[in-house]
């Protein structure tokens, strides 16, 4: 592997768990809540209309919730590294 495209993956893979938290906190997924008028609550909206009224324990909207609250986990972790590498390997071919 070139030294681009392993810059390229590791800031990619970096940049992503880094970002992460960041991300979920500006759409409102945080340890006091989903706030009202937000993106989060907009999912939060789709996603109870979706499932007949409920939020459904293990879905999208209550997993962003808790990894907004309490961080991500190991294997949250792990799979945005792995995404955020995948973009930065993309990312390589554009240069």
């Amino acid at each position: 592997m070139d030294p681009w495209t392993a810059a390229a993956v590791v800031g990619g893979a970096v940049g992503a768990v880094v970002a992460a938290p960041a991300v979920l906190g500006a759409i409102c997924f945080t340890s006091a809540g989903i706030a009202a008028g937000t993106i989060a609550a907009k999912m939060m909206s789709i996603a109870a209309v979706a499932n007949g009224g409920g939020v459904a324990a293990g879905g999208l909207v209550a997993g962003l919730q808790t990894a907004g609250a309490a961080g991500l986990s190991g294997a949250a972790t792990a799979a945005v590294t792995g995404a955020g590498a995948a973009v930065g390997w993309l990312t390589s071919f554009i240069s």
